[in-house]
């Protein structure tokens, strides 16, 4: 069965907390050659901000998907693909692998399972909000991310797994790991891809990379050089 992201090469995030770039609008970002577009932030965001970007996005012909990563995140109304709910694999506090998923579905009596997904994630910069929110472990070597890999993909049936490096650039080496570790989970890298050399890097062992500040600091065509270089490294990769 054939999976939403299957042939997502390239995520925009967008960052419902956070400003466009002045002149630039959700046109702008829709037209960017992204495969879909995540709507999310680890701080910040309210239900009217989330509202104002999925009104934004939905009128156009794009994937649009939520990352909910609390009950305010939630917002039900037409024009979204899905979700897809993070679960923290190298959390320090359970609440964020199961506390805050269980919490939404004690309150939440319209989640539509047939369009909903949980990314596995494993936080890897220190410095992050993300790290700080759920007291992640983020000491950890390439065989120990490639174990979380396969234990959120083995043990607890994750179809993502979500190198996460949050602002920074990652270690190649880390992400080949845990690519080399899983069997038909598909591999989310996400951090300090800024430019087209970045993109095509991370791609090369990653199946999807997501790109998420740039589009706020920076703007569309930056983004766009990240499509084209995730692009390019998917085609020279070669098919089994």
């Amino acid at each position: 069965m054939s999976r939403p992201w299957d042939d997502w090469d390239h995520i925009l995030k967008v960052d419902p907390d956070k400003d466009l770039v002045d002149g630039e609008t959700f046109a702008d970002i829709a037209a960017c050659g992204t495969d879909a577009i995540e709507v999310g932030g680890t701080t910040g965001v309210t239900e009217e901000k989330m509202r104002w970007v999925i009104d934004g996005c939905a009128e156009y012909d794009i994937p649009l998907f939520i990352e909910p990563s609390s009950l305010t995140n939630v917002v039900h109304t037409d024009g979204i693909d899905g979700y897809l709910v993070p679960e923290v694999l190298n959390a320090g506090d359970v609440a964020w692998l199961t506390g805050m998923q269980k919490e939404w579905v004690r309150l939440d009596d319209r989640i539509d399972w047939t369009r909903t997904f949980t990314e596995g994630y494993i936080v890897l910069n220190p410095e992050s909000s993300a790290a700080i929110y759920t007291e992640a472990n983020c000491d950890l070597d390439a065989a120990d991310v490639a174990a979380y890999a396969e234990v959120g993909e083995r043990m607890l049936g994750q179809e993502i797994i979500y190198a996460e490096y949050s602002g920074t650039f990652g270690d190649p080496a880390v992400v080949a790991a845990a690519a080399d570790a899983l069997a038909e989970a598909t591999l989310f890298y996400g951090g300090g891809i800024h430019d087209y050399d970045s993109a095509n890097t991370m791609a090369q062992y990653a199946d999807t990379v997501i790109v998420g500040d740039l589009v706020h600091e920076e703007g569309v065509d930056a983004v766009r050089e990240t499509v084209e270089g995730a692009k390019d490294a998917t085609a020279a990769t070669p098919t089994e």
